[in-house]
């Protein structure tokens, strides 16, 4: 056995003997040349987050008299109680006189007069006709009371009755309308019905009725109840107003329901808004408005439905005077509750805004319910009225996005679908329009928004979808004028570039490109857009040859290109010699924002060569080449190394092509020098680079002399040994 692997293996070759290369063939060499050409990386944008949560940053293009306030005042002046009435009817101007239930003919007392049921047809039409006449100053509060007042008269008083005192009122008052309809309902046969004509003038708190006068007229209707006889039409005029139909059994359950919510009121709210007032401690405060939203959440009062809601509100107004944020946060959310409209939702949303301020807030914040408020405004209020509030509203919500906890839950809310529904919505106006500007305070929050989800997986996945790219390019388009809102899209873009998936999904919109020249030429002195575009179309043109060739035939895009590049470079050179002169003083931090452009913006270049019809008319450009040869001559690899290495990376693309009129082949000499004293570098990336654009380069005798004539490969053959650690250079 041993002598059998002894025999398989096979006899070393002497150490002094070379291993004989395979020679390479020309289709090889060519081959190997073509692999070296290769798109460059770069990093990542880093956006830095603004030390203090403002509604616009340090950065902002937006004149502060034009655009709504960070900080400000709020206390409760701010609410406006006159905004809680309801929005129906026209406002009636209050009578001078109380009103009185006509009681009978012989005298005039208050007592109200039941009817008795009519004994014959004849009485039927007698009660009939004088219905409107009997009824004539009654409404609605006045049928169901046990006393002809009406319902707006003392009302604050009346809310603050003991609960005892009320419930015996309530109890007479229920006794008297089952008893009035009980005797009404006496009129109705098989085939009548009971109808009530009422005019009902609401004011003061909303939901409740007042009872200013109105109609309330009994009538009988149905072939039965009408009486009269076949073929002759009646005398009796349709009476105006609102017609419902109600029936005993609706009358009693509506009564019910009404009793219901006075009892529930006096028992379970009342005290907490008595508690409200009375006391100071925070704490107490924080606890009785919690326990005032769960009994409203329990009675089924939130929302517009209470018809006691004004004296509510006023109580909760009074407290945001009280500077605490743990308070605000609970008062936000029971004013949220409410739904609150105009002036005051305004008001509650700087509220919410103030709060979310302070990022101290944050754990408070994330264990309450706020944020379910804060997206159902921004889901069901009216954008064009409301675009101040909704802008605070927002502004609050980006402030939660910073929380990973709370950023969590909104994706799992839906709330970039719903972002993404409101940017539809703000794009469907248009710039004529007498919104458009304000509008765009909006939409600088909800990319900024975006943009912090985008750090989700989950919600990258959902802003791939063709739709969500298309909304985005529709804004991009639309409010071009806008750097802020280009801005914090362009951010957004940038971030998920990053990705495949996304950057498949941007690569399909076929005006992305058309539209990212449009803001480079438009904005081409603002670095923090500039540098963001130029990393996106870098992401874009590194995948396939498809982007690259949709970017070339865009109209100007390598003389945009090559504008930006000339504009960058100067002010570098600007920049680099200003800080030189400075004696003494530090040098300039590499790679600065002038020079991180220029890196990301030779990055295109280097990433739109590889393509071969591209690389040949790139080649063949002046302008371009002679760019980057001059970012060889004035930057050496200690200033910006990786704006020298993606120089010279560009260049060896380029010098692959052969081709007439060829820029490099003409300047072939002068970058001969310039990459020599890159051979002479320490740095291995920088002299493999060199040395790659002197193998393109050598095919021609005056290289091949160049190379002979200053010993330069005996150089790199001694850095790349040094580097690699070879013992026998």
């Amino acid at each position: 056995m041993q002598a059998s692997k002894t025999e398989n293996r096979k006899k070393p070759e002497p150490f002094y003997q070379l291993s004989v290369a395979k020679p390479m063939t020309s289709s090889d060499i060519v081959n190997e040349a073509r692999d070296a050409l290769r798109t460059v990386r770069t990093q990542r944008l880093f956006t830095p987050t603004d030390e203090q949560r403002k509604l616009f940053g340090s950065r902002s293009s937006r004149c502060p008299q034009n655009r709504p306030a960070s900080v400000f005042s709020l206390d409760a002046s701010s609410f406006d109680l006159a905004e809680s009435r309801p929005l129906s009817g026209v406002r009636l101007s209050p009578l001078a006189h109380k009103q009185v239930l006509i009681t009978s003919e012989k005298d005039g007392d208050s007592s109200v007069f039941l009817p008795k049921p009519p004994a014959d047809a004849a009485e039927v039409r007698k009660v009939s006709s004088a219905g409107k006449d009997l009824f004539r100053t009654t409404s609605l509060g006045d049928l169901f009371s046990a006393q002809a007042v009406p319902l707006h008269q003392n009302e604050e008083k009346v809310d603050f009755e003991e609960p005892t005192m009320m419930m015996n009122n309530l109890d007479r008052s229920n006794n008297n309308c089952l008893a009035e309809q009980k005797l009404c309902t006496t009129f109705n046969d098989e085939s009548g019905q009971l109808i009530c004509n009422e005019h009902i003038t609401r004011s003061g708190s909303e939901d409740s009725v007042e009872g200013t006068p109105g109609k309330f007229s009994l009538q009988l209707r149905g072939e039965s109840n009408q009486m009269k006889e076949p073929g002759k039409k009646s005398s009796q005029p349709k009476s105006p107003g609102w017609k419902r139909r109600v029936t005993g059994l609706k009358d009693e359950r509506r009564i019910n329901q009404w009793e219901e919510e006075d009892f529930f009121w006096h028992i379970k709210i009342l005290p907490i808004l008595r508690e409200l007032e009375k006391k100071d401690n925070i704490e107490d405060l924080c606890l009785a408005c919690t326990k005032l939203y769960q009994a409203l959440n329990e009675g089924n009062m939130l929302g517009k439905r209470c018809k006691r809601r004004r004296v509510l509100l006023k109580t909760l107004y009074k407290l945001v005077d009280i500077e605490s944020d743990p308070l605000s946060l609970k008062l936000a959310k029971i004013i949220l509750a409410m739904k609150v409209d105009g002036r005051n939702l305004l008001s509650v949303c700087k509220l919410a805004f103030k709060i979310c301020r302070n990022k101290e807030n944050d754990f408070i914040i994330q264990n309450d319910t706020l944020l379910d408020y804060l997206l159902e405004v921004l889901r069901n209020e009216d954008l064009q009225e409301n675009s101040e509030a909704l802008a605070y509203c927002m502004g609050a919500i980006k402030f939660m996005s910073g929380n990973a906890v709370l950023l969590n839950e909104m994706v799992n809310k839906g709330a970039v679908e719903m972002l993404l529904q409101l940017m539809k919505q703000i794009n469907n106006i248009k710039e004529h329009d007498t919104y458009f500007s304000n509008l765009g305070h909006l939409l600088v929050q909800l990319a900024a928004t975006l943009r912090t989800l985008a750090d989700l997986p989950l919600a990258r996945r959902r802003l791939s979808c063709s739709a969500a790219v298309s909304e985005l390019f529709v804004a991009l388009e639309q409010r071009g004028s806008d750097k802020d809102v280009c801005t914090c899209i362009v951010r957004m873009l940038s971030k998920l570039s990053s990705y495949n998936d996304f950057c498949a999904a941007l690569a399909d919109c076929s005006r992305c490109y058309f539209l990212f020249l449009a803001l480079l030429n438009k904005h081409q002195k603002q670095q923090d857009l500039v540098i963001r575009i130029i990393f996106i179309l870098g992401n874009l043109t590194a995948k396939n040859d498809q982007s690259r060739e949709q970017f070339f035939k865009e109209k100007e895009s390598i003389n945009t290109l090559t504008s930006l590049f000339q504009t960058y470079y100067e002010l570098d050179l600007n920049a680099q010699t200003w800080y030189r002169g400075r004696k003494g003083k530090k040098h300039l931090q590499h790679p600065s924002e002038v020079e991180d452009v220029l890196i990301k913006l030779i990055r295109v270049l280097a990433n739109l060569s590889i393509h071969p019809s591209i690389g040949a008319a790139l080649a063949a450009a002046h302008p371009v080449t002679g760019l980057l040869v001059t970012v060889l001559e004035y930057k050496s690899v200690d200033d910006c190394e990786e704006l020298v290495i993606n120089a010279a990376t560009t260049i060896n693309n380029l010098s692959y092509y052969q081709v007439k009129n060829s820029a490099v082949q003409d300047k072939k000499l002068h970058i001969a020098e310039m990459l020599l004293k890159l051979l002479m570098s320490d740095n291995m990336d920088v002299v493999v680079e060199a040395v790659r654009v002197f193998g393109n380069l050598s095919q021609h005798h005056e290289i091949r002399d160049f190379i002979m004539q200053k010993k330069s490969w005996l150089t790199a053959y001694k850095t790349l040994g040094r580097q690699t650690g070879s013992s026998h250079v």
